[in-house]
């Protein structure tokens, strides 16, 4: 052990390494015991050994591999008393394995996604199972951003890892027709992590993050298939998004929305990096959900070298991919490029006629809808939806971001 000279940075530097190595040694032991649910209970004791005696005895030197060999030690251990029921056969493979964990990926976290996007898991649970197995989601906040109860979802991630269980399934590269078989419900679940980072605002300089651990997972994939489109349409989309990261806050750390923000603050190499993969996609003649959205993301890049948005070129996008995917995420921001288009009273119908039960906790429905009831005309509707953003909005910034236009449209129907 080497502590480090302040007990703050010692708790910090073990919760990070806690963090960044949860999804690679929850795999490994995965694929040791062929039960995510028993790898965790073997990784949860040394995690939190690692958190709370971190400040008082120093950080290992290898923060890693001391994790994984307390999590193997645990894991054998309740093999061998009979606590881990499952059949005789999984416990003398895992007794029986060596302890390093060769296989045919770069990265043991991509053949744990595979597992967990196998046909006998229930669609539905799929990407929440990839989110807390590999990305170390909790179910709290997988649900939230699925729109669903906590114990819902807690249920449904026990029976998901309940059937890779008793199932038997194999923890392997799959093959490539699998490969290709399971590929959309991995990319979701990458796409689903890198948004939950993203609408947490998190430190960019953070190399654990959720969205920097999505970007890696991505380019993972796209070495790992790189004859399939969507896999680059996927990495183009959030680099393209992250190449913004430095514009989204301003000096004193206030929410700044895309349409305002300092396109001298967009990282270009990024933005060529998420072209060429674009074009390199494209090339395929396969579209797709994803190359769709990262094409959305290239027309806004556009706008500081023409001087305007296009909206046509958006409207035409959005129509397709609300074609290729039935999230509501899509309807919402074709409705807003609609308004945008002159066409308020159309879009304000069609976010309207979205299931109530789908937008009812979905904060960026009720800030689009408060855009689009603005440019309608109907200011009374725009701070009502303003109300509801804000009492659904948890970060500061934002918080104070949506207070200013709540603000700007009470002074606008005052003067009306």
């Amino acid at each position: 052990m080497s502590a480090g000279p302040d007990s703050s940075d010692t708790a910090r530097i073990a919760e990070e390494a806690a963090r960044a190595s949860y999804g690679k040694l929850l795999a490994i032991l995965a694929h040791r015991s062929r039960d995510i649910a028993a790898a965790e209970d073997a990784l949860s004791e040394p995690l939190v050994s690692a958190l709370s005696a971190g400040p008082r005895r120093g950080v290992p030197a290898n923060p890693e591999a001391w994790l994984l060999t307390a999590a193997r030690n645990r894991l054998k251990n309740a093999a061998r008393a009979g606590h881990v029921r499952r059949s005789a056969e999984p416990e003398i493979a895992l007794r029986a394995l060596p302890d390093d964990s060769g296989d045919d990926l770069p990265d043991p976290r991509l053949r744990l996604l595979f597992v967990c996007a196998h046909p006998a898991i229930a669609p539905a649970a799929r990407t929440p199972l990839m989110l807390q197995a590999v990305l170390g989601i909790d179910a709290a906040r997988i649900a939230q951003a699925f729109l669903v109860e906590p114990a819902a979802m807690s249920q449904r991630l026990v029976r998901a890892k309940a059937r890779i269980r008793d199932a038997g399934l194999r923890f392997e590269l799959p093959e490539p027709a699998d490969l290709e078989e399971r590929l959309g419900a991995v990319l979701d679940a990458v796409y689903a992590a890198f948004g939950r980072g993203w609408d947490d605002l998190e430190r960019p300089e953070a190399p654990e993050s959720l969205t920097n651990e999505a970007i890696w997972l991505a380019r993972l994939i796209v070495a790992l298939m790189p004859q399939e489109p969507e896999p680059k349409g996927l990495l183009a989309l959030m680099i393209y998004c992250s190449s913004r990261r430095a514009a989204r806050r301003d000096k004193a750390g206030a929410f700044v929305p895309l349409d305002r923000q300092d396109t001298r603050l967009w990282d270009r190499s990024m933005i060529m990096e998420a072209e060429g993969l674009l074009i390199r996609a494209a090339q395929t003649a396969r579209f797709g959900r994803f190359q769709c959205e990262a094409a959305i993301q290239s027309v806004h890049v556009q706008r500081p070298m023409t001087g305007r948005l296009n909206l046509d070129a958006l409207a035409t996008l959005y129509d397709l991919l609300v074609g290729h995917t039935d999230g509501i995420g899509a309807r919402i921001d074709q409705a807003v490029v609609m308004a945008e288009r002159g066409d308020a009273a159309r879009a304000l119908t069609g976010l309207d006629a979205l299931a109530a039960d789908r937008v009812a906790r979905h904060q960026p429905f009720f800030v689009a809808r408060a855009r689009v009831a603005t440019l309608a005309g109907q200011a009374e509707e725009a701070d009502a939806s303003l109300g509801m953003a804000l009492s659904l909005t948890t970060d500061p910034a934002v918080e104070a971001h949506l207070h200013d236009l709540r603000r700007q449209t009470a002074t606008k129907r005052l003067r009306s």
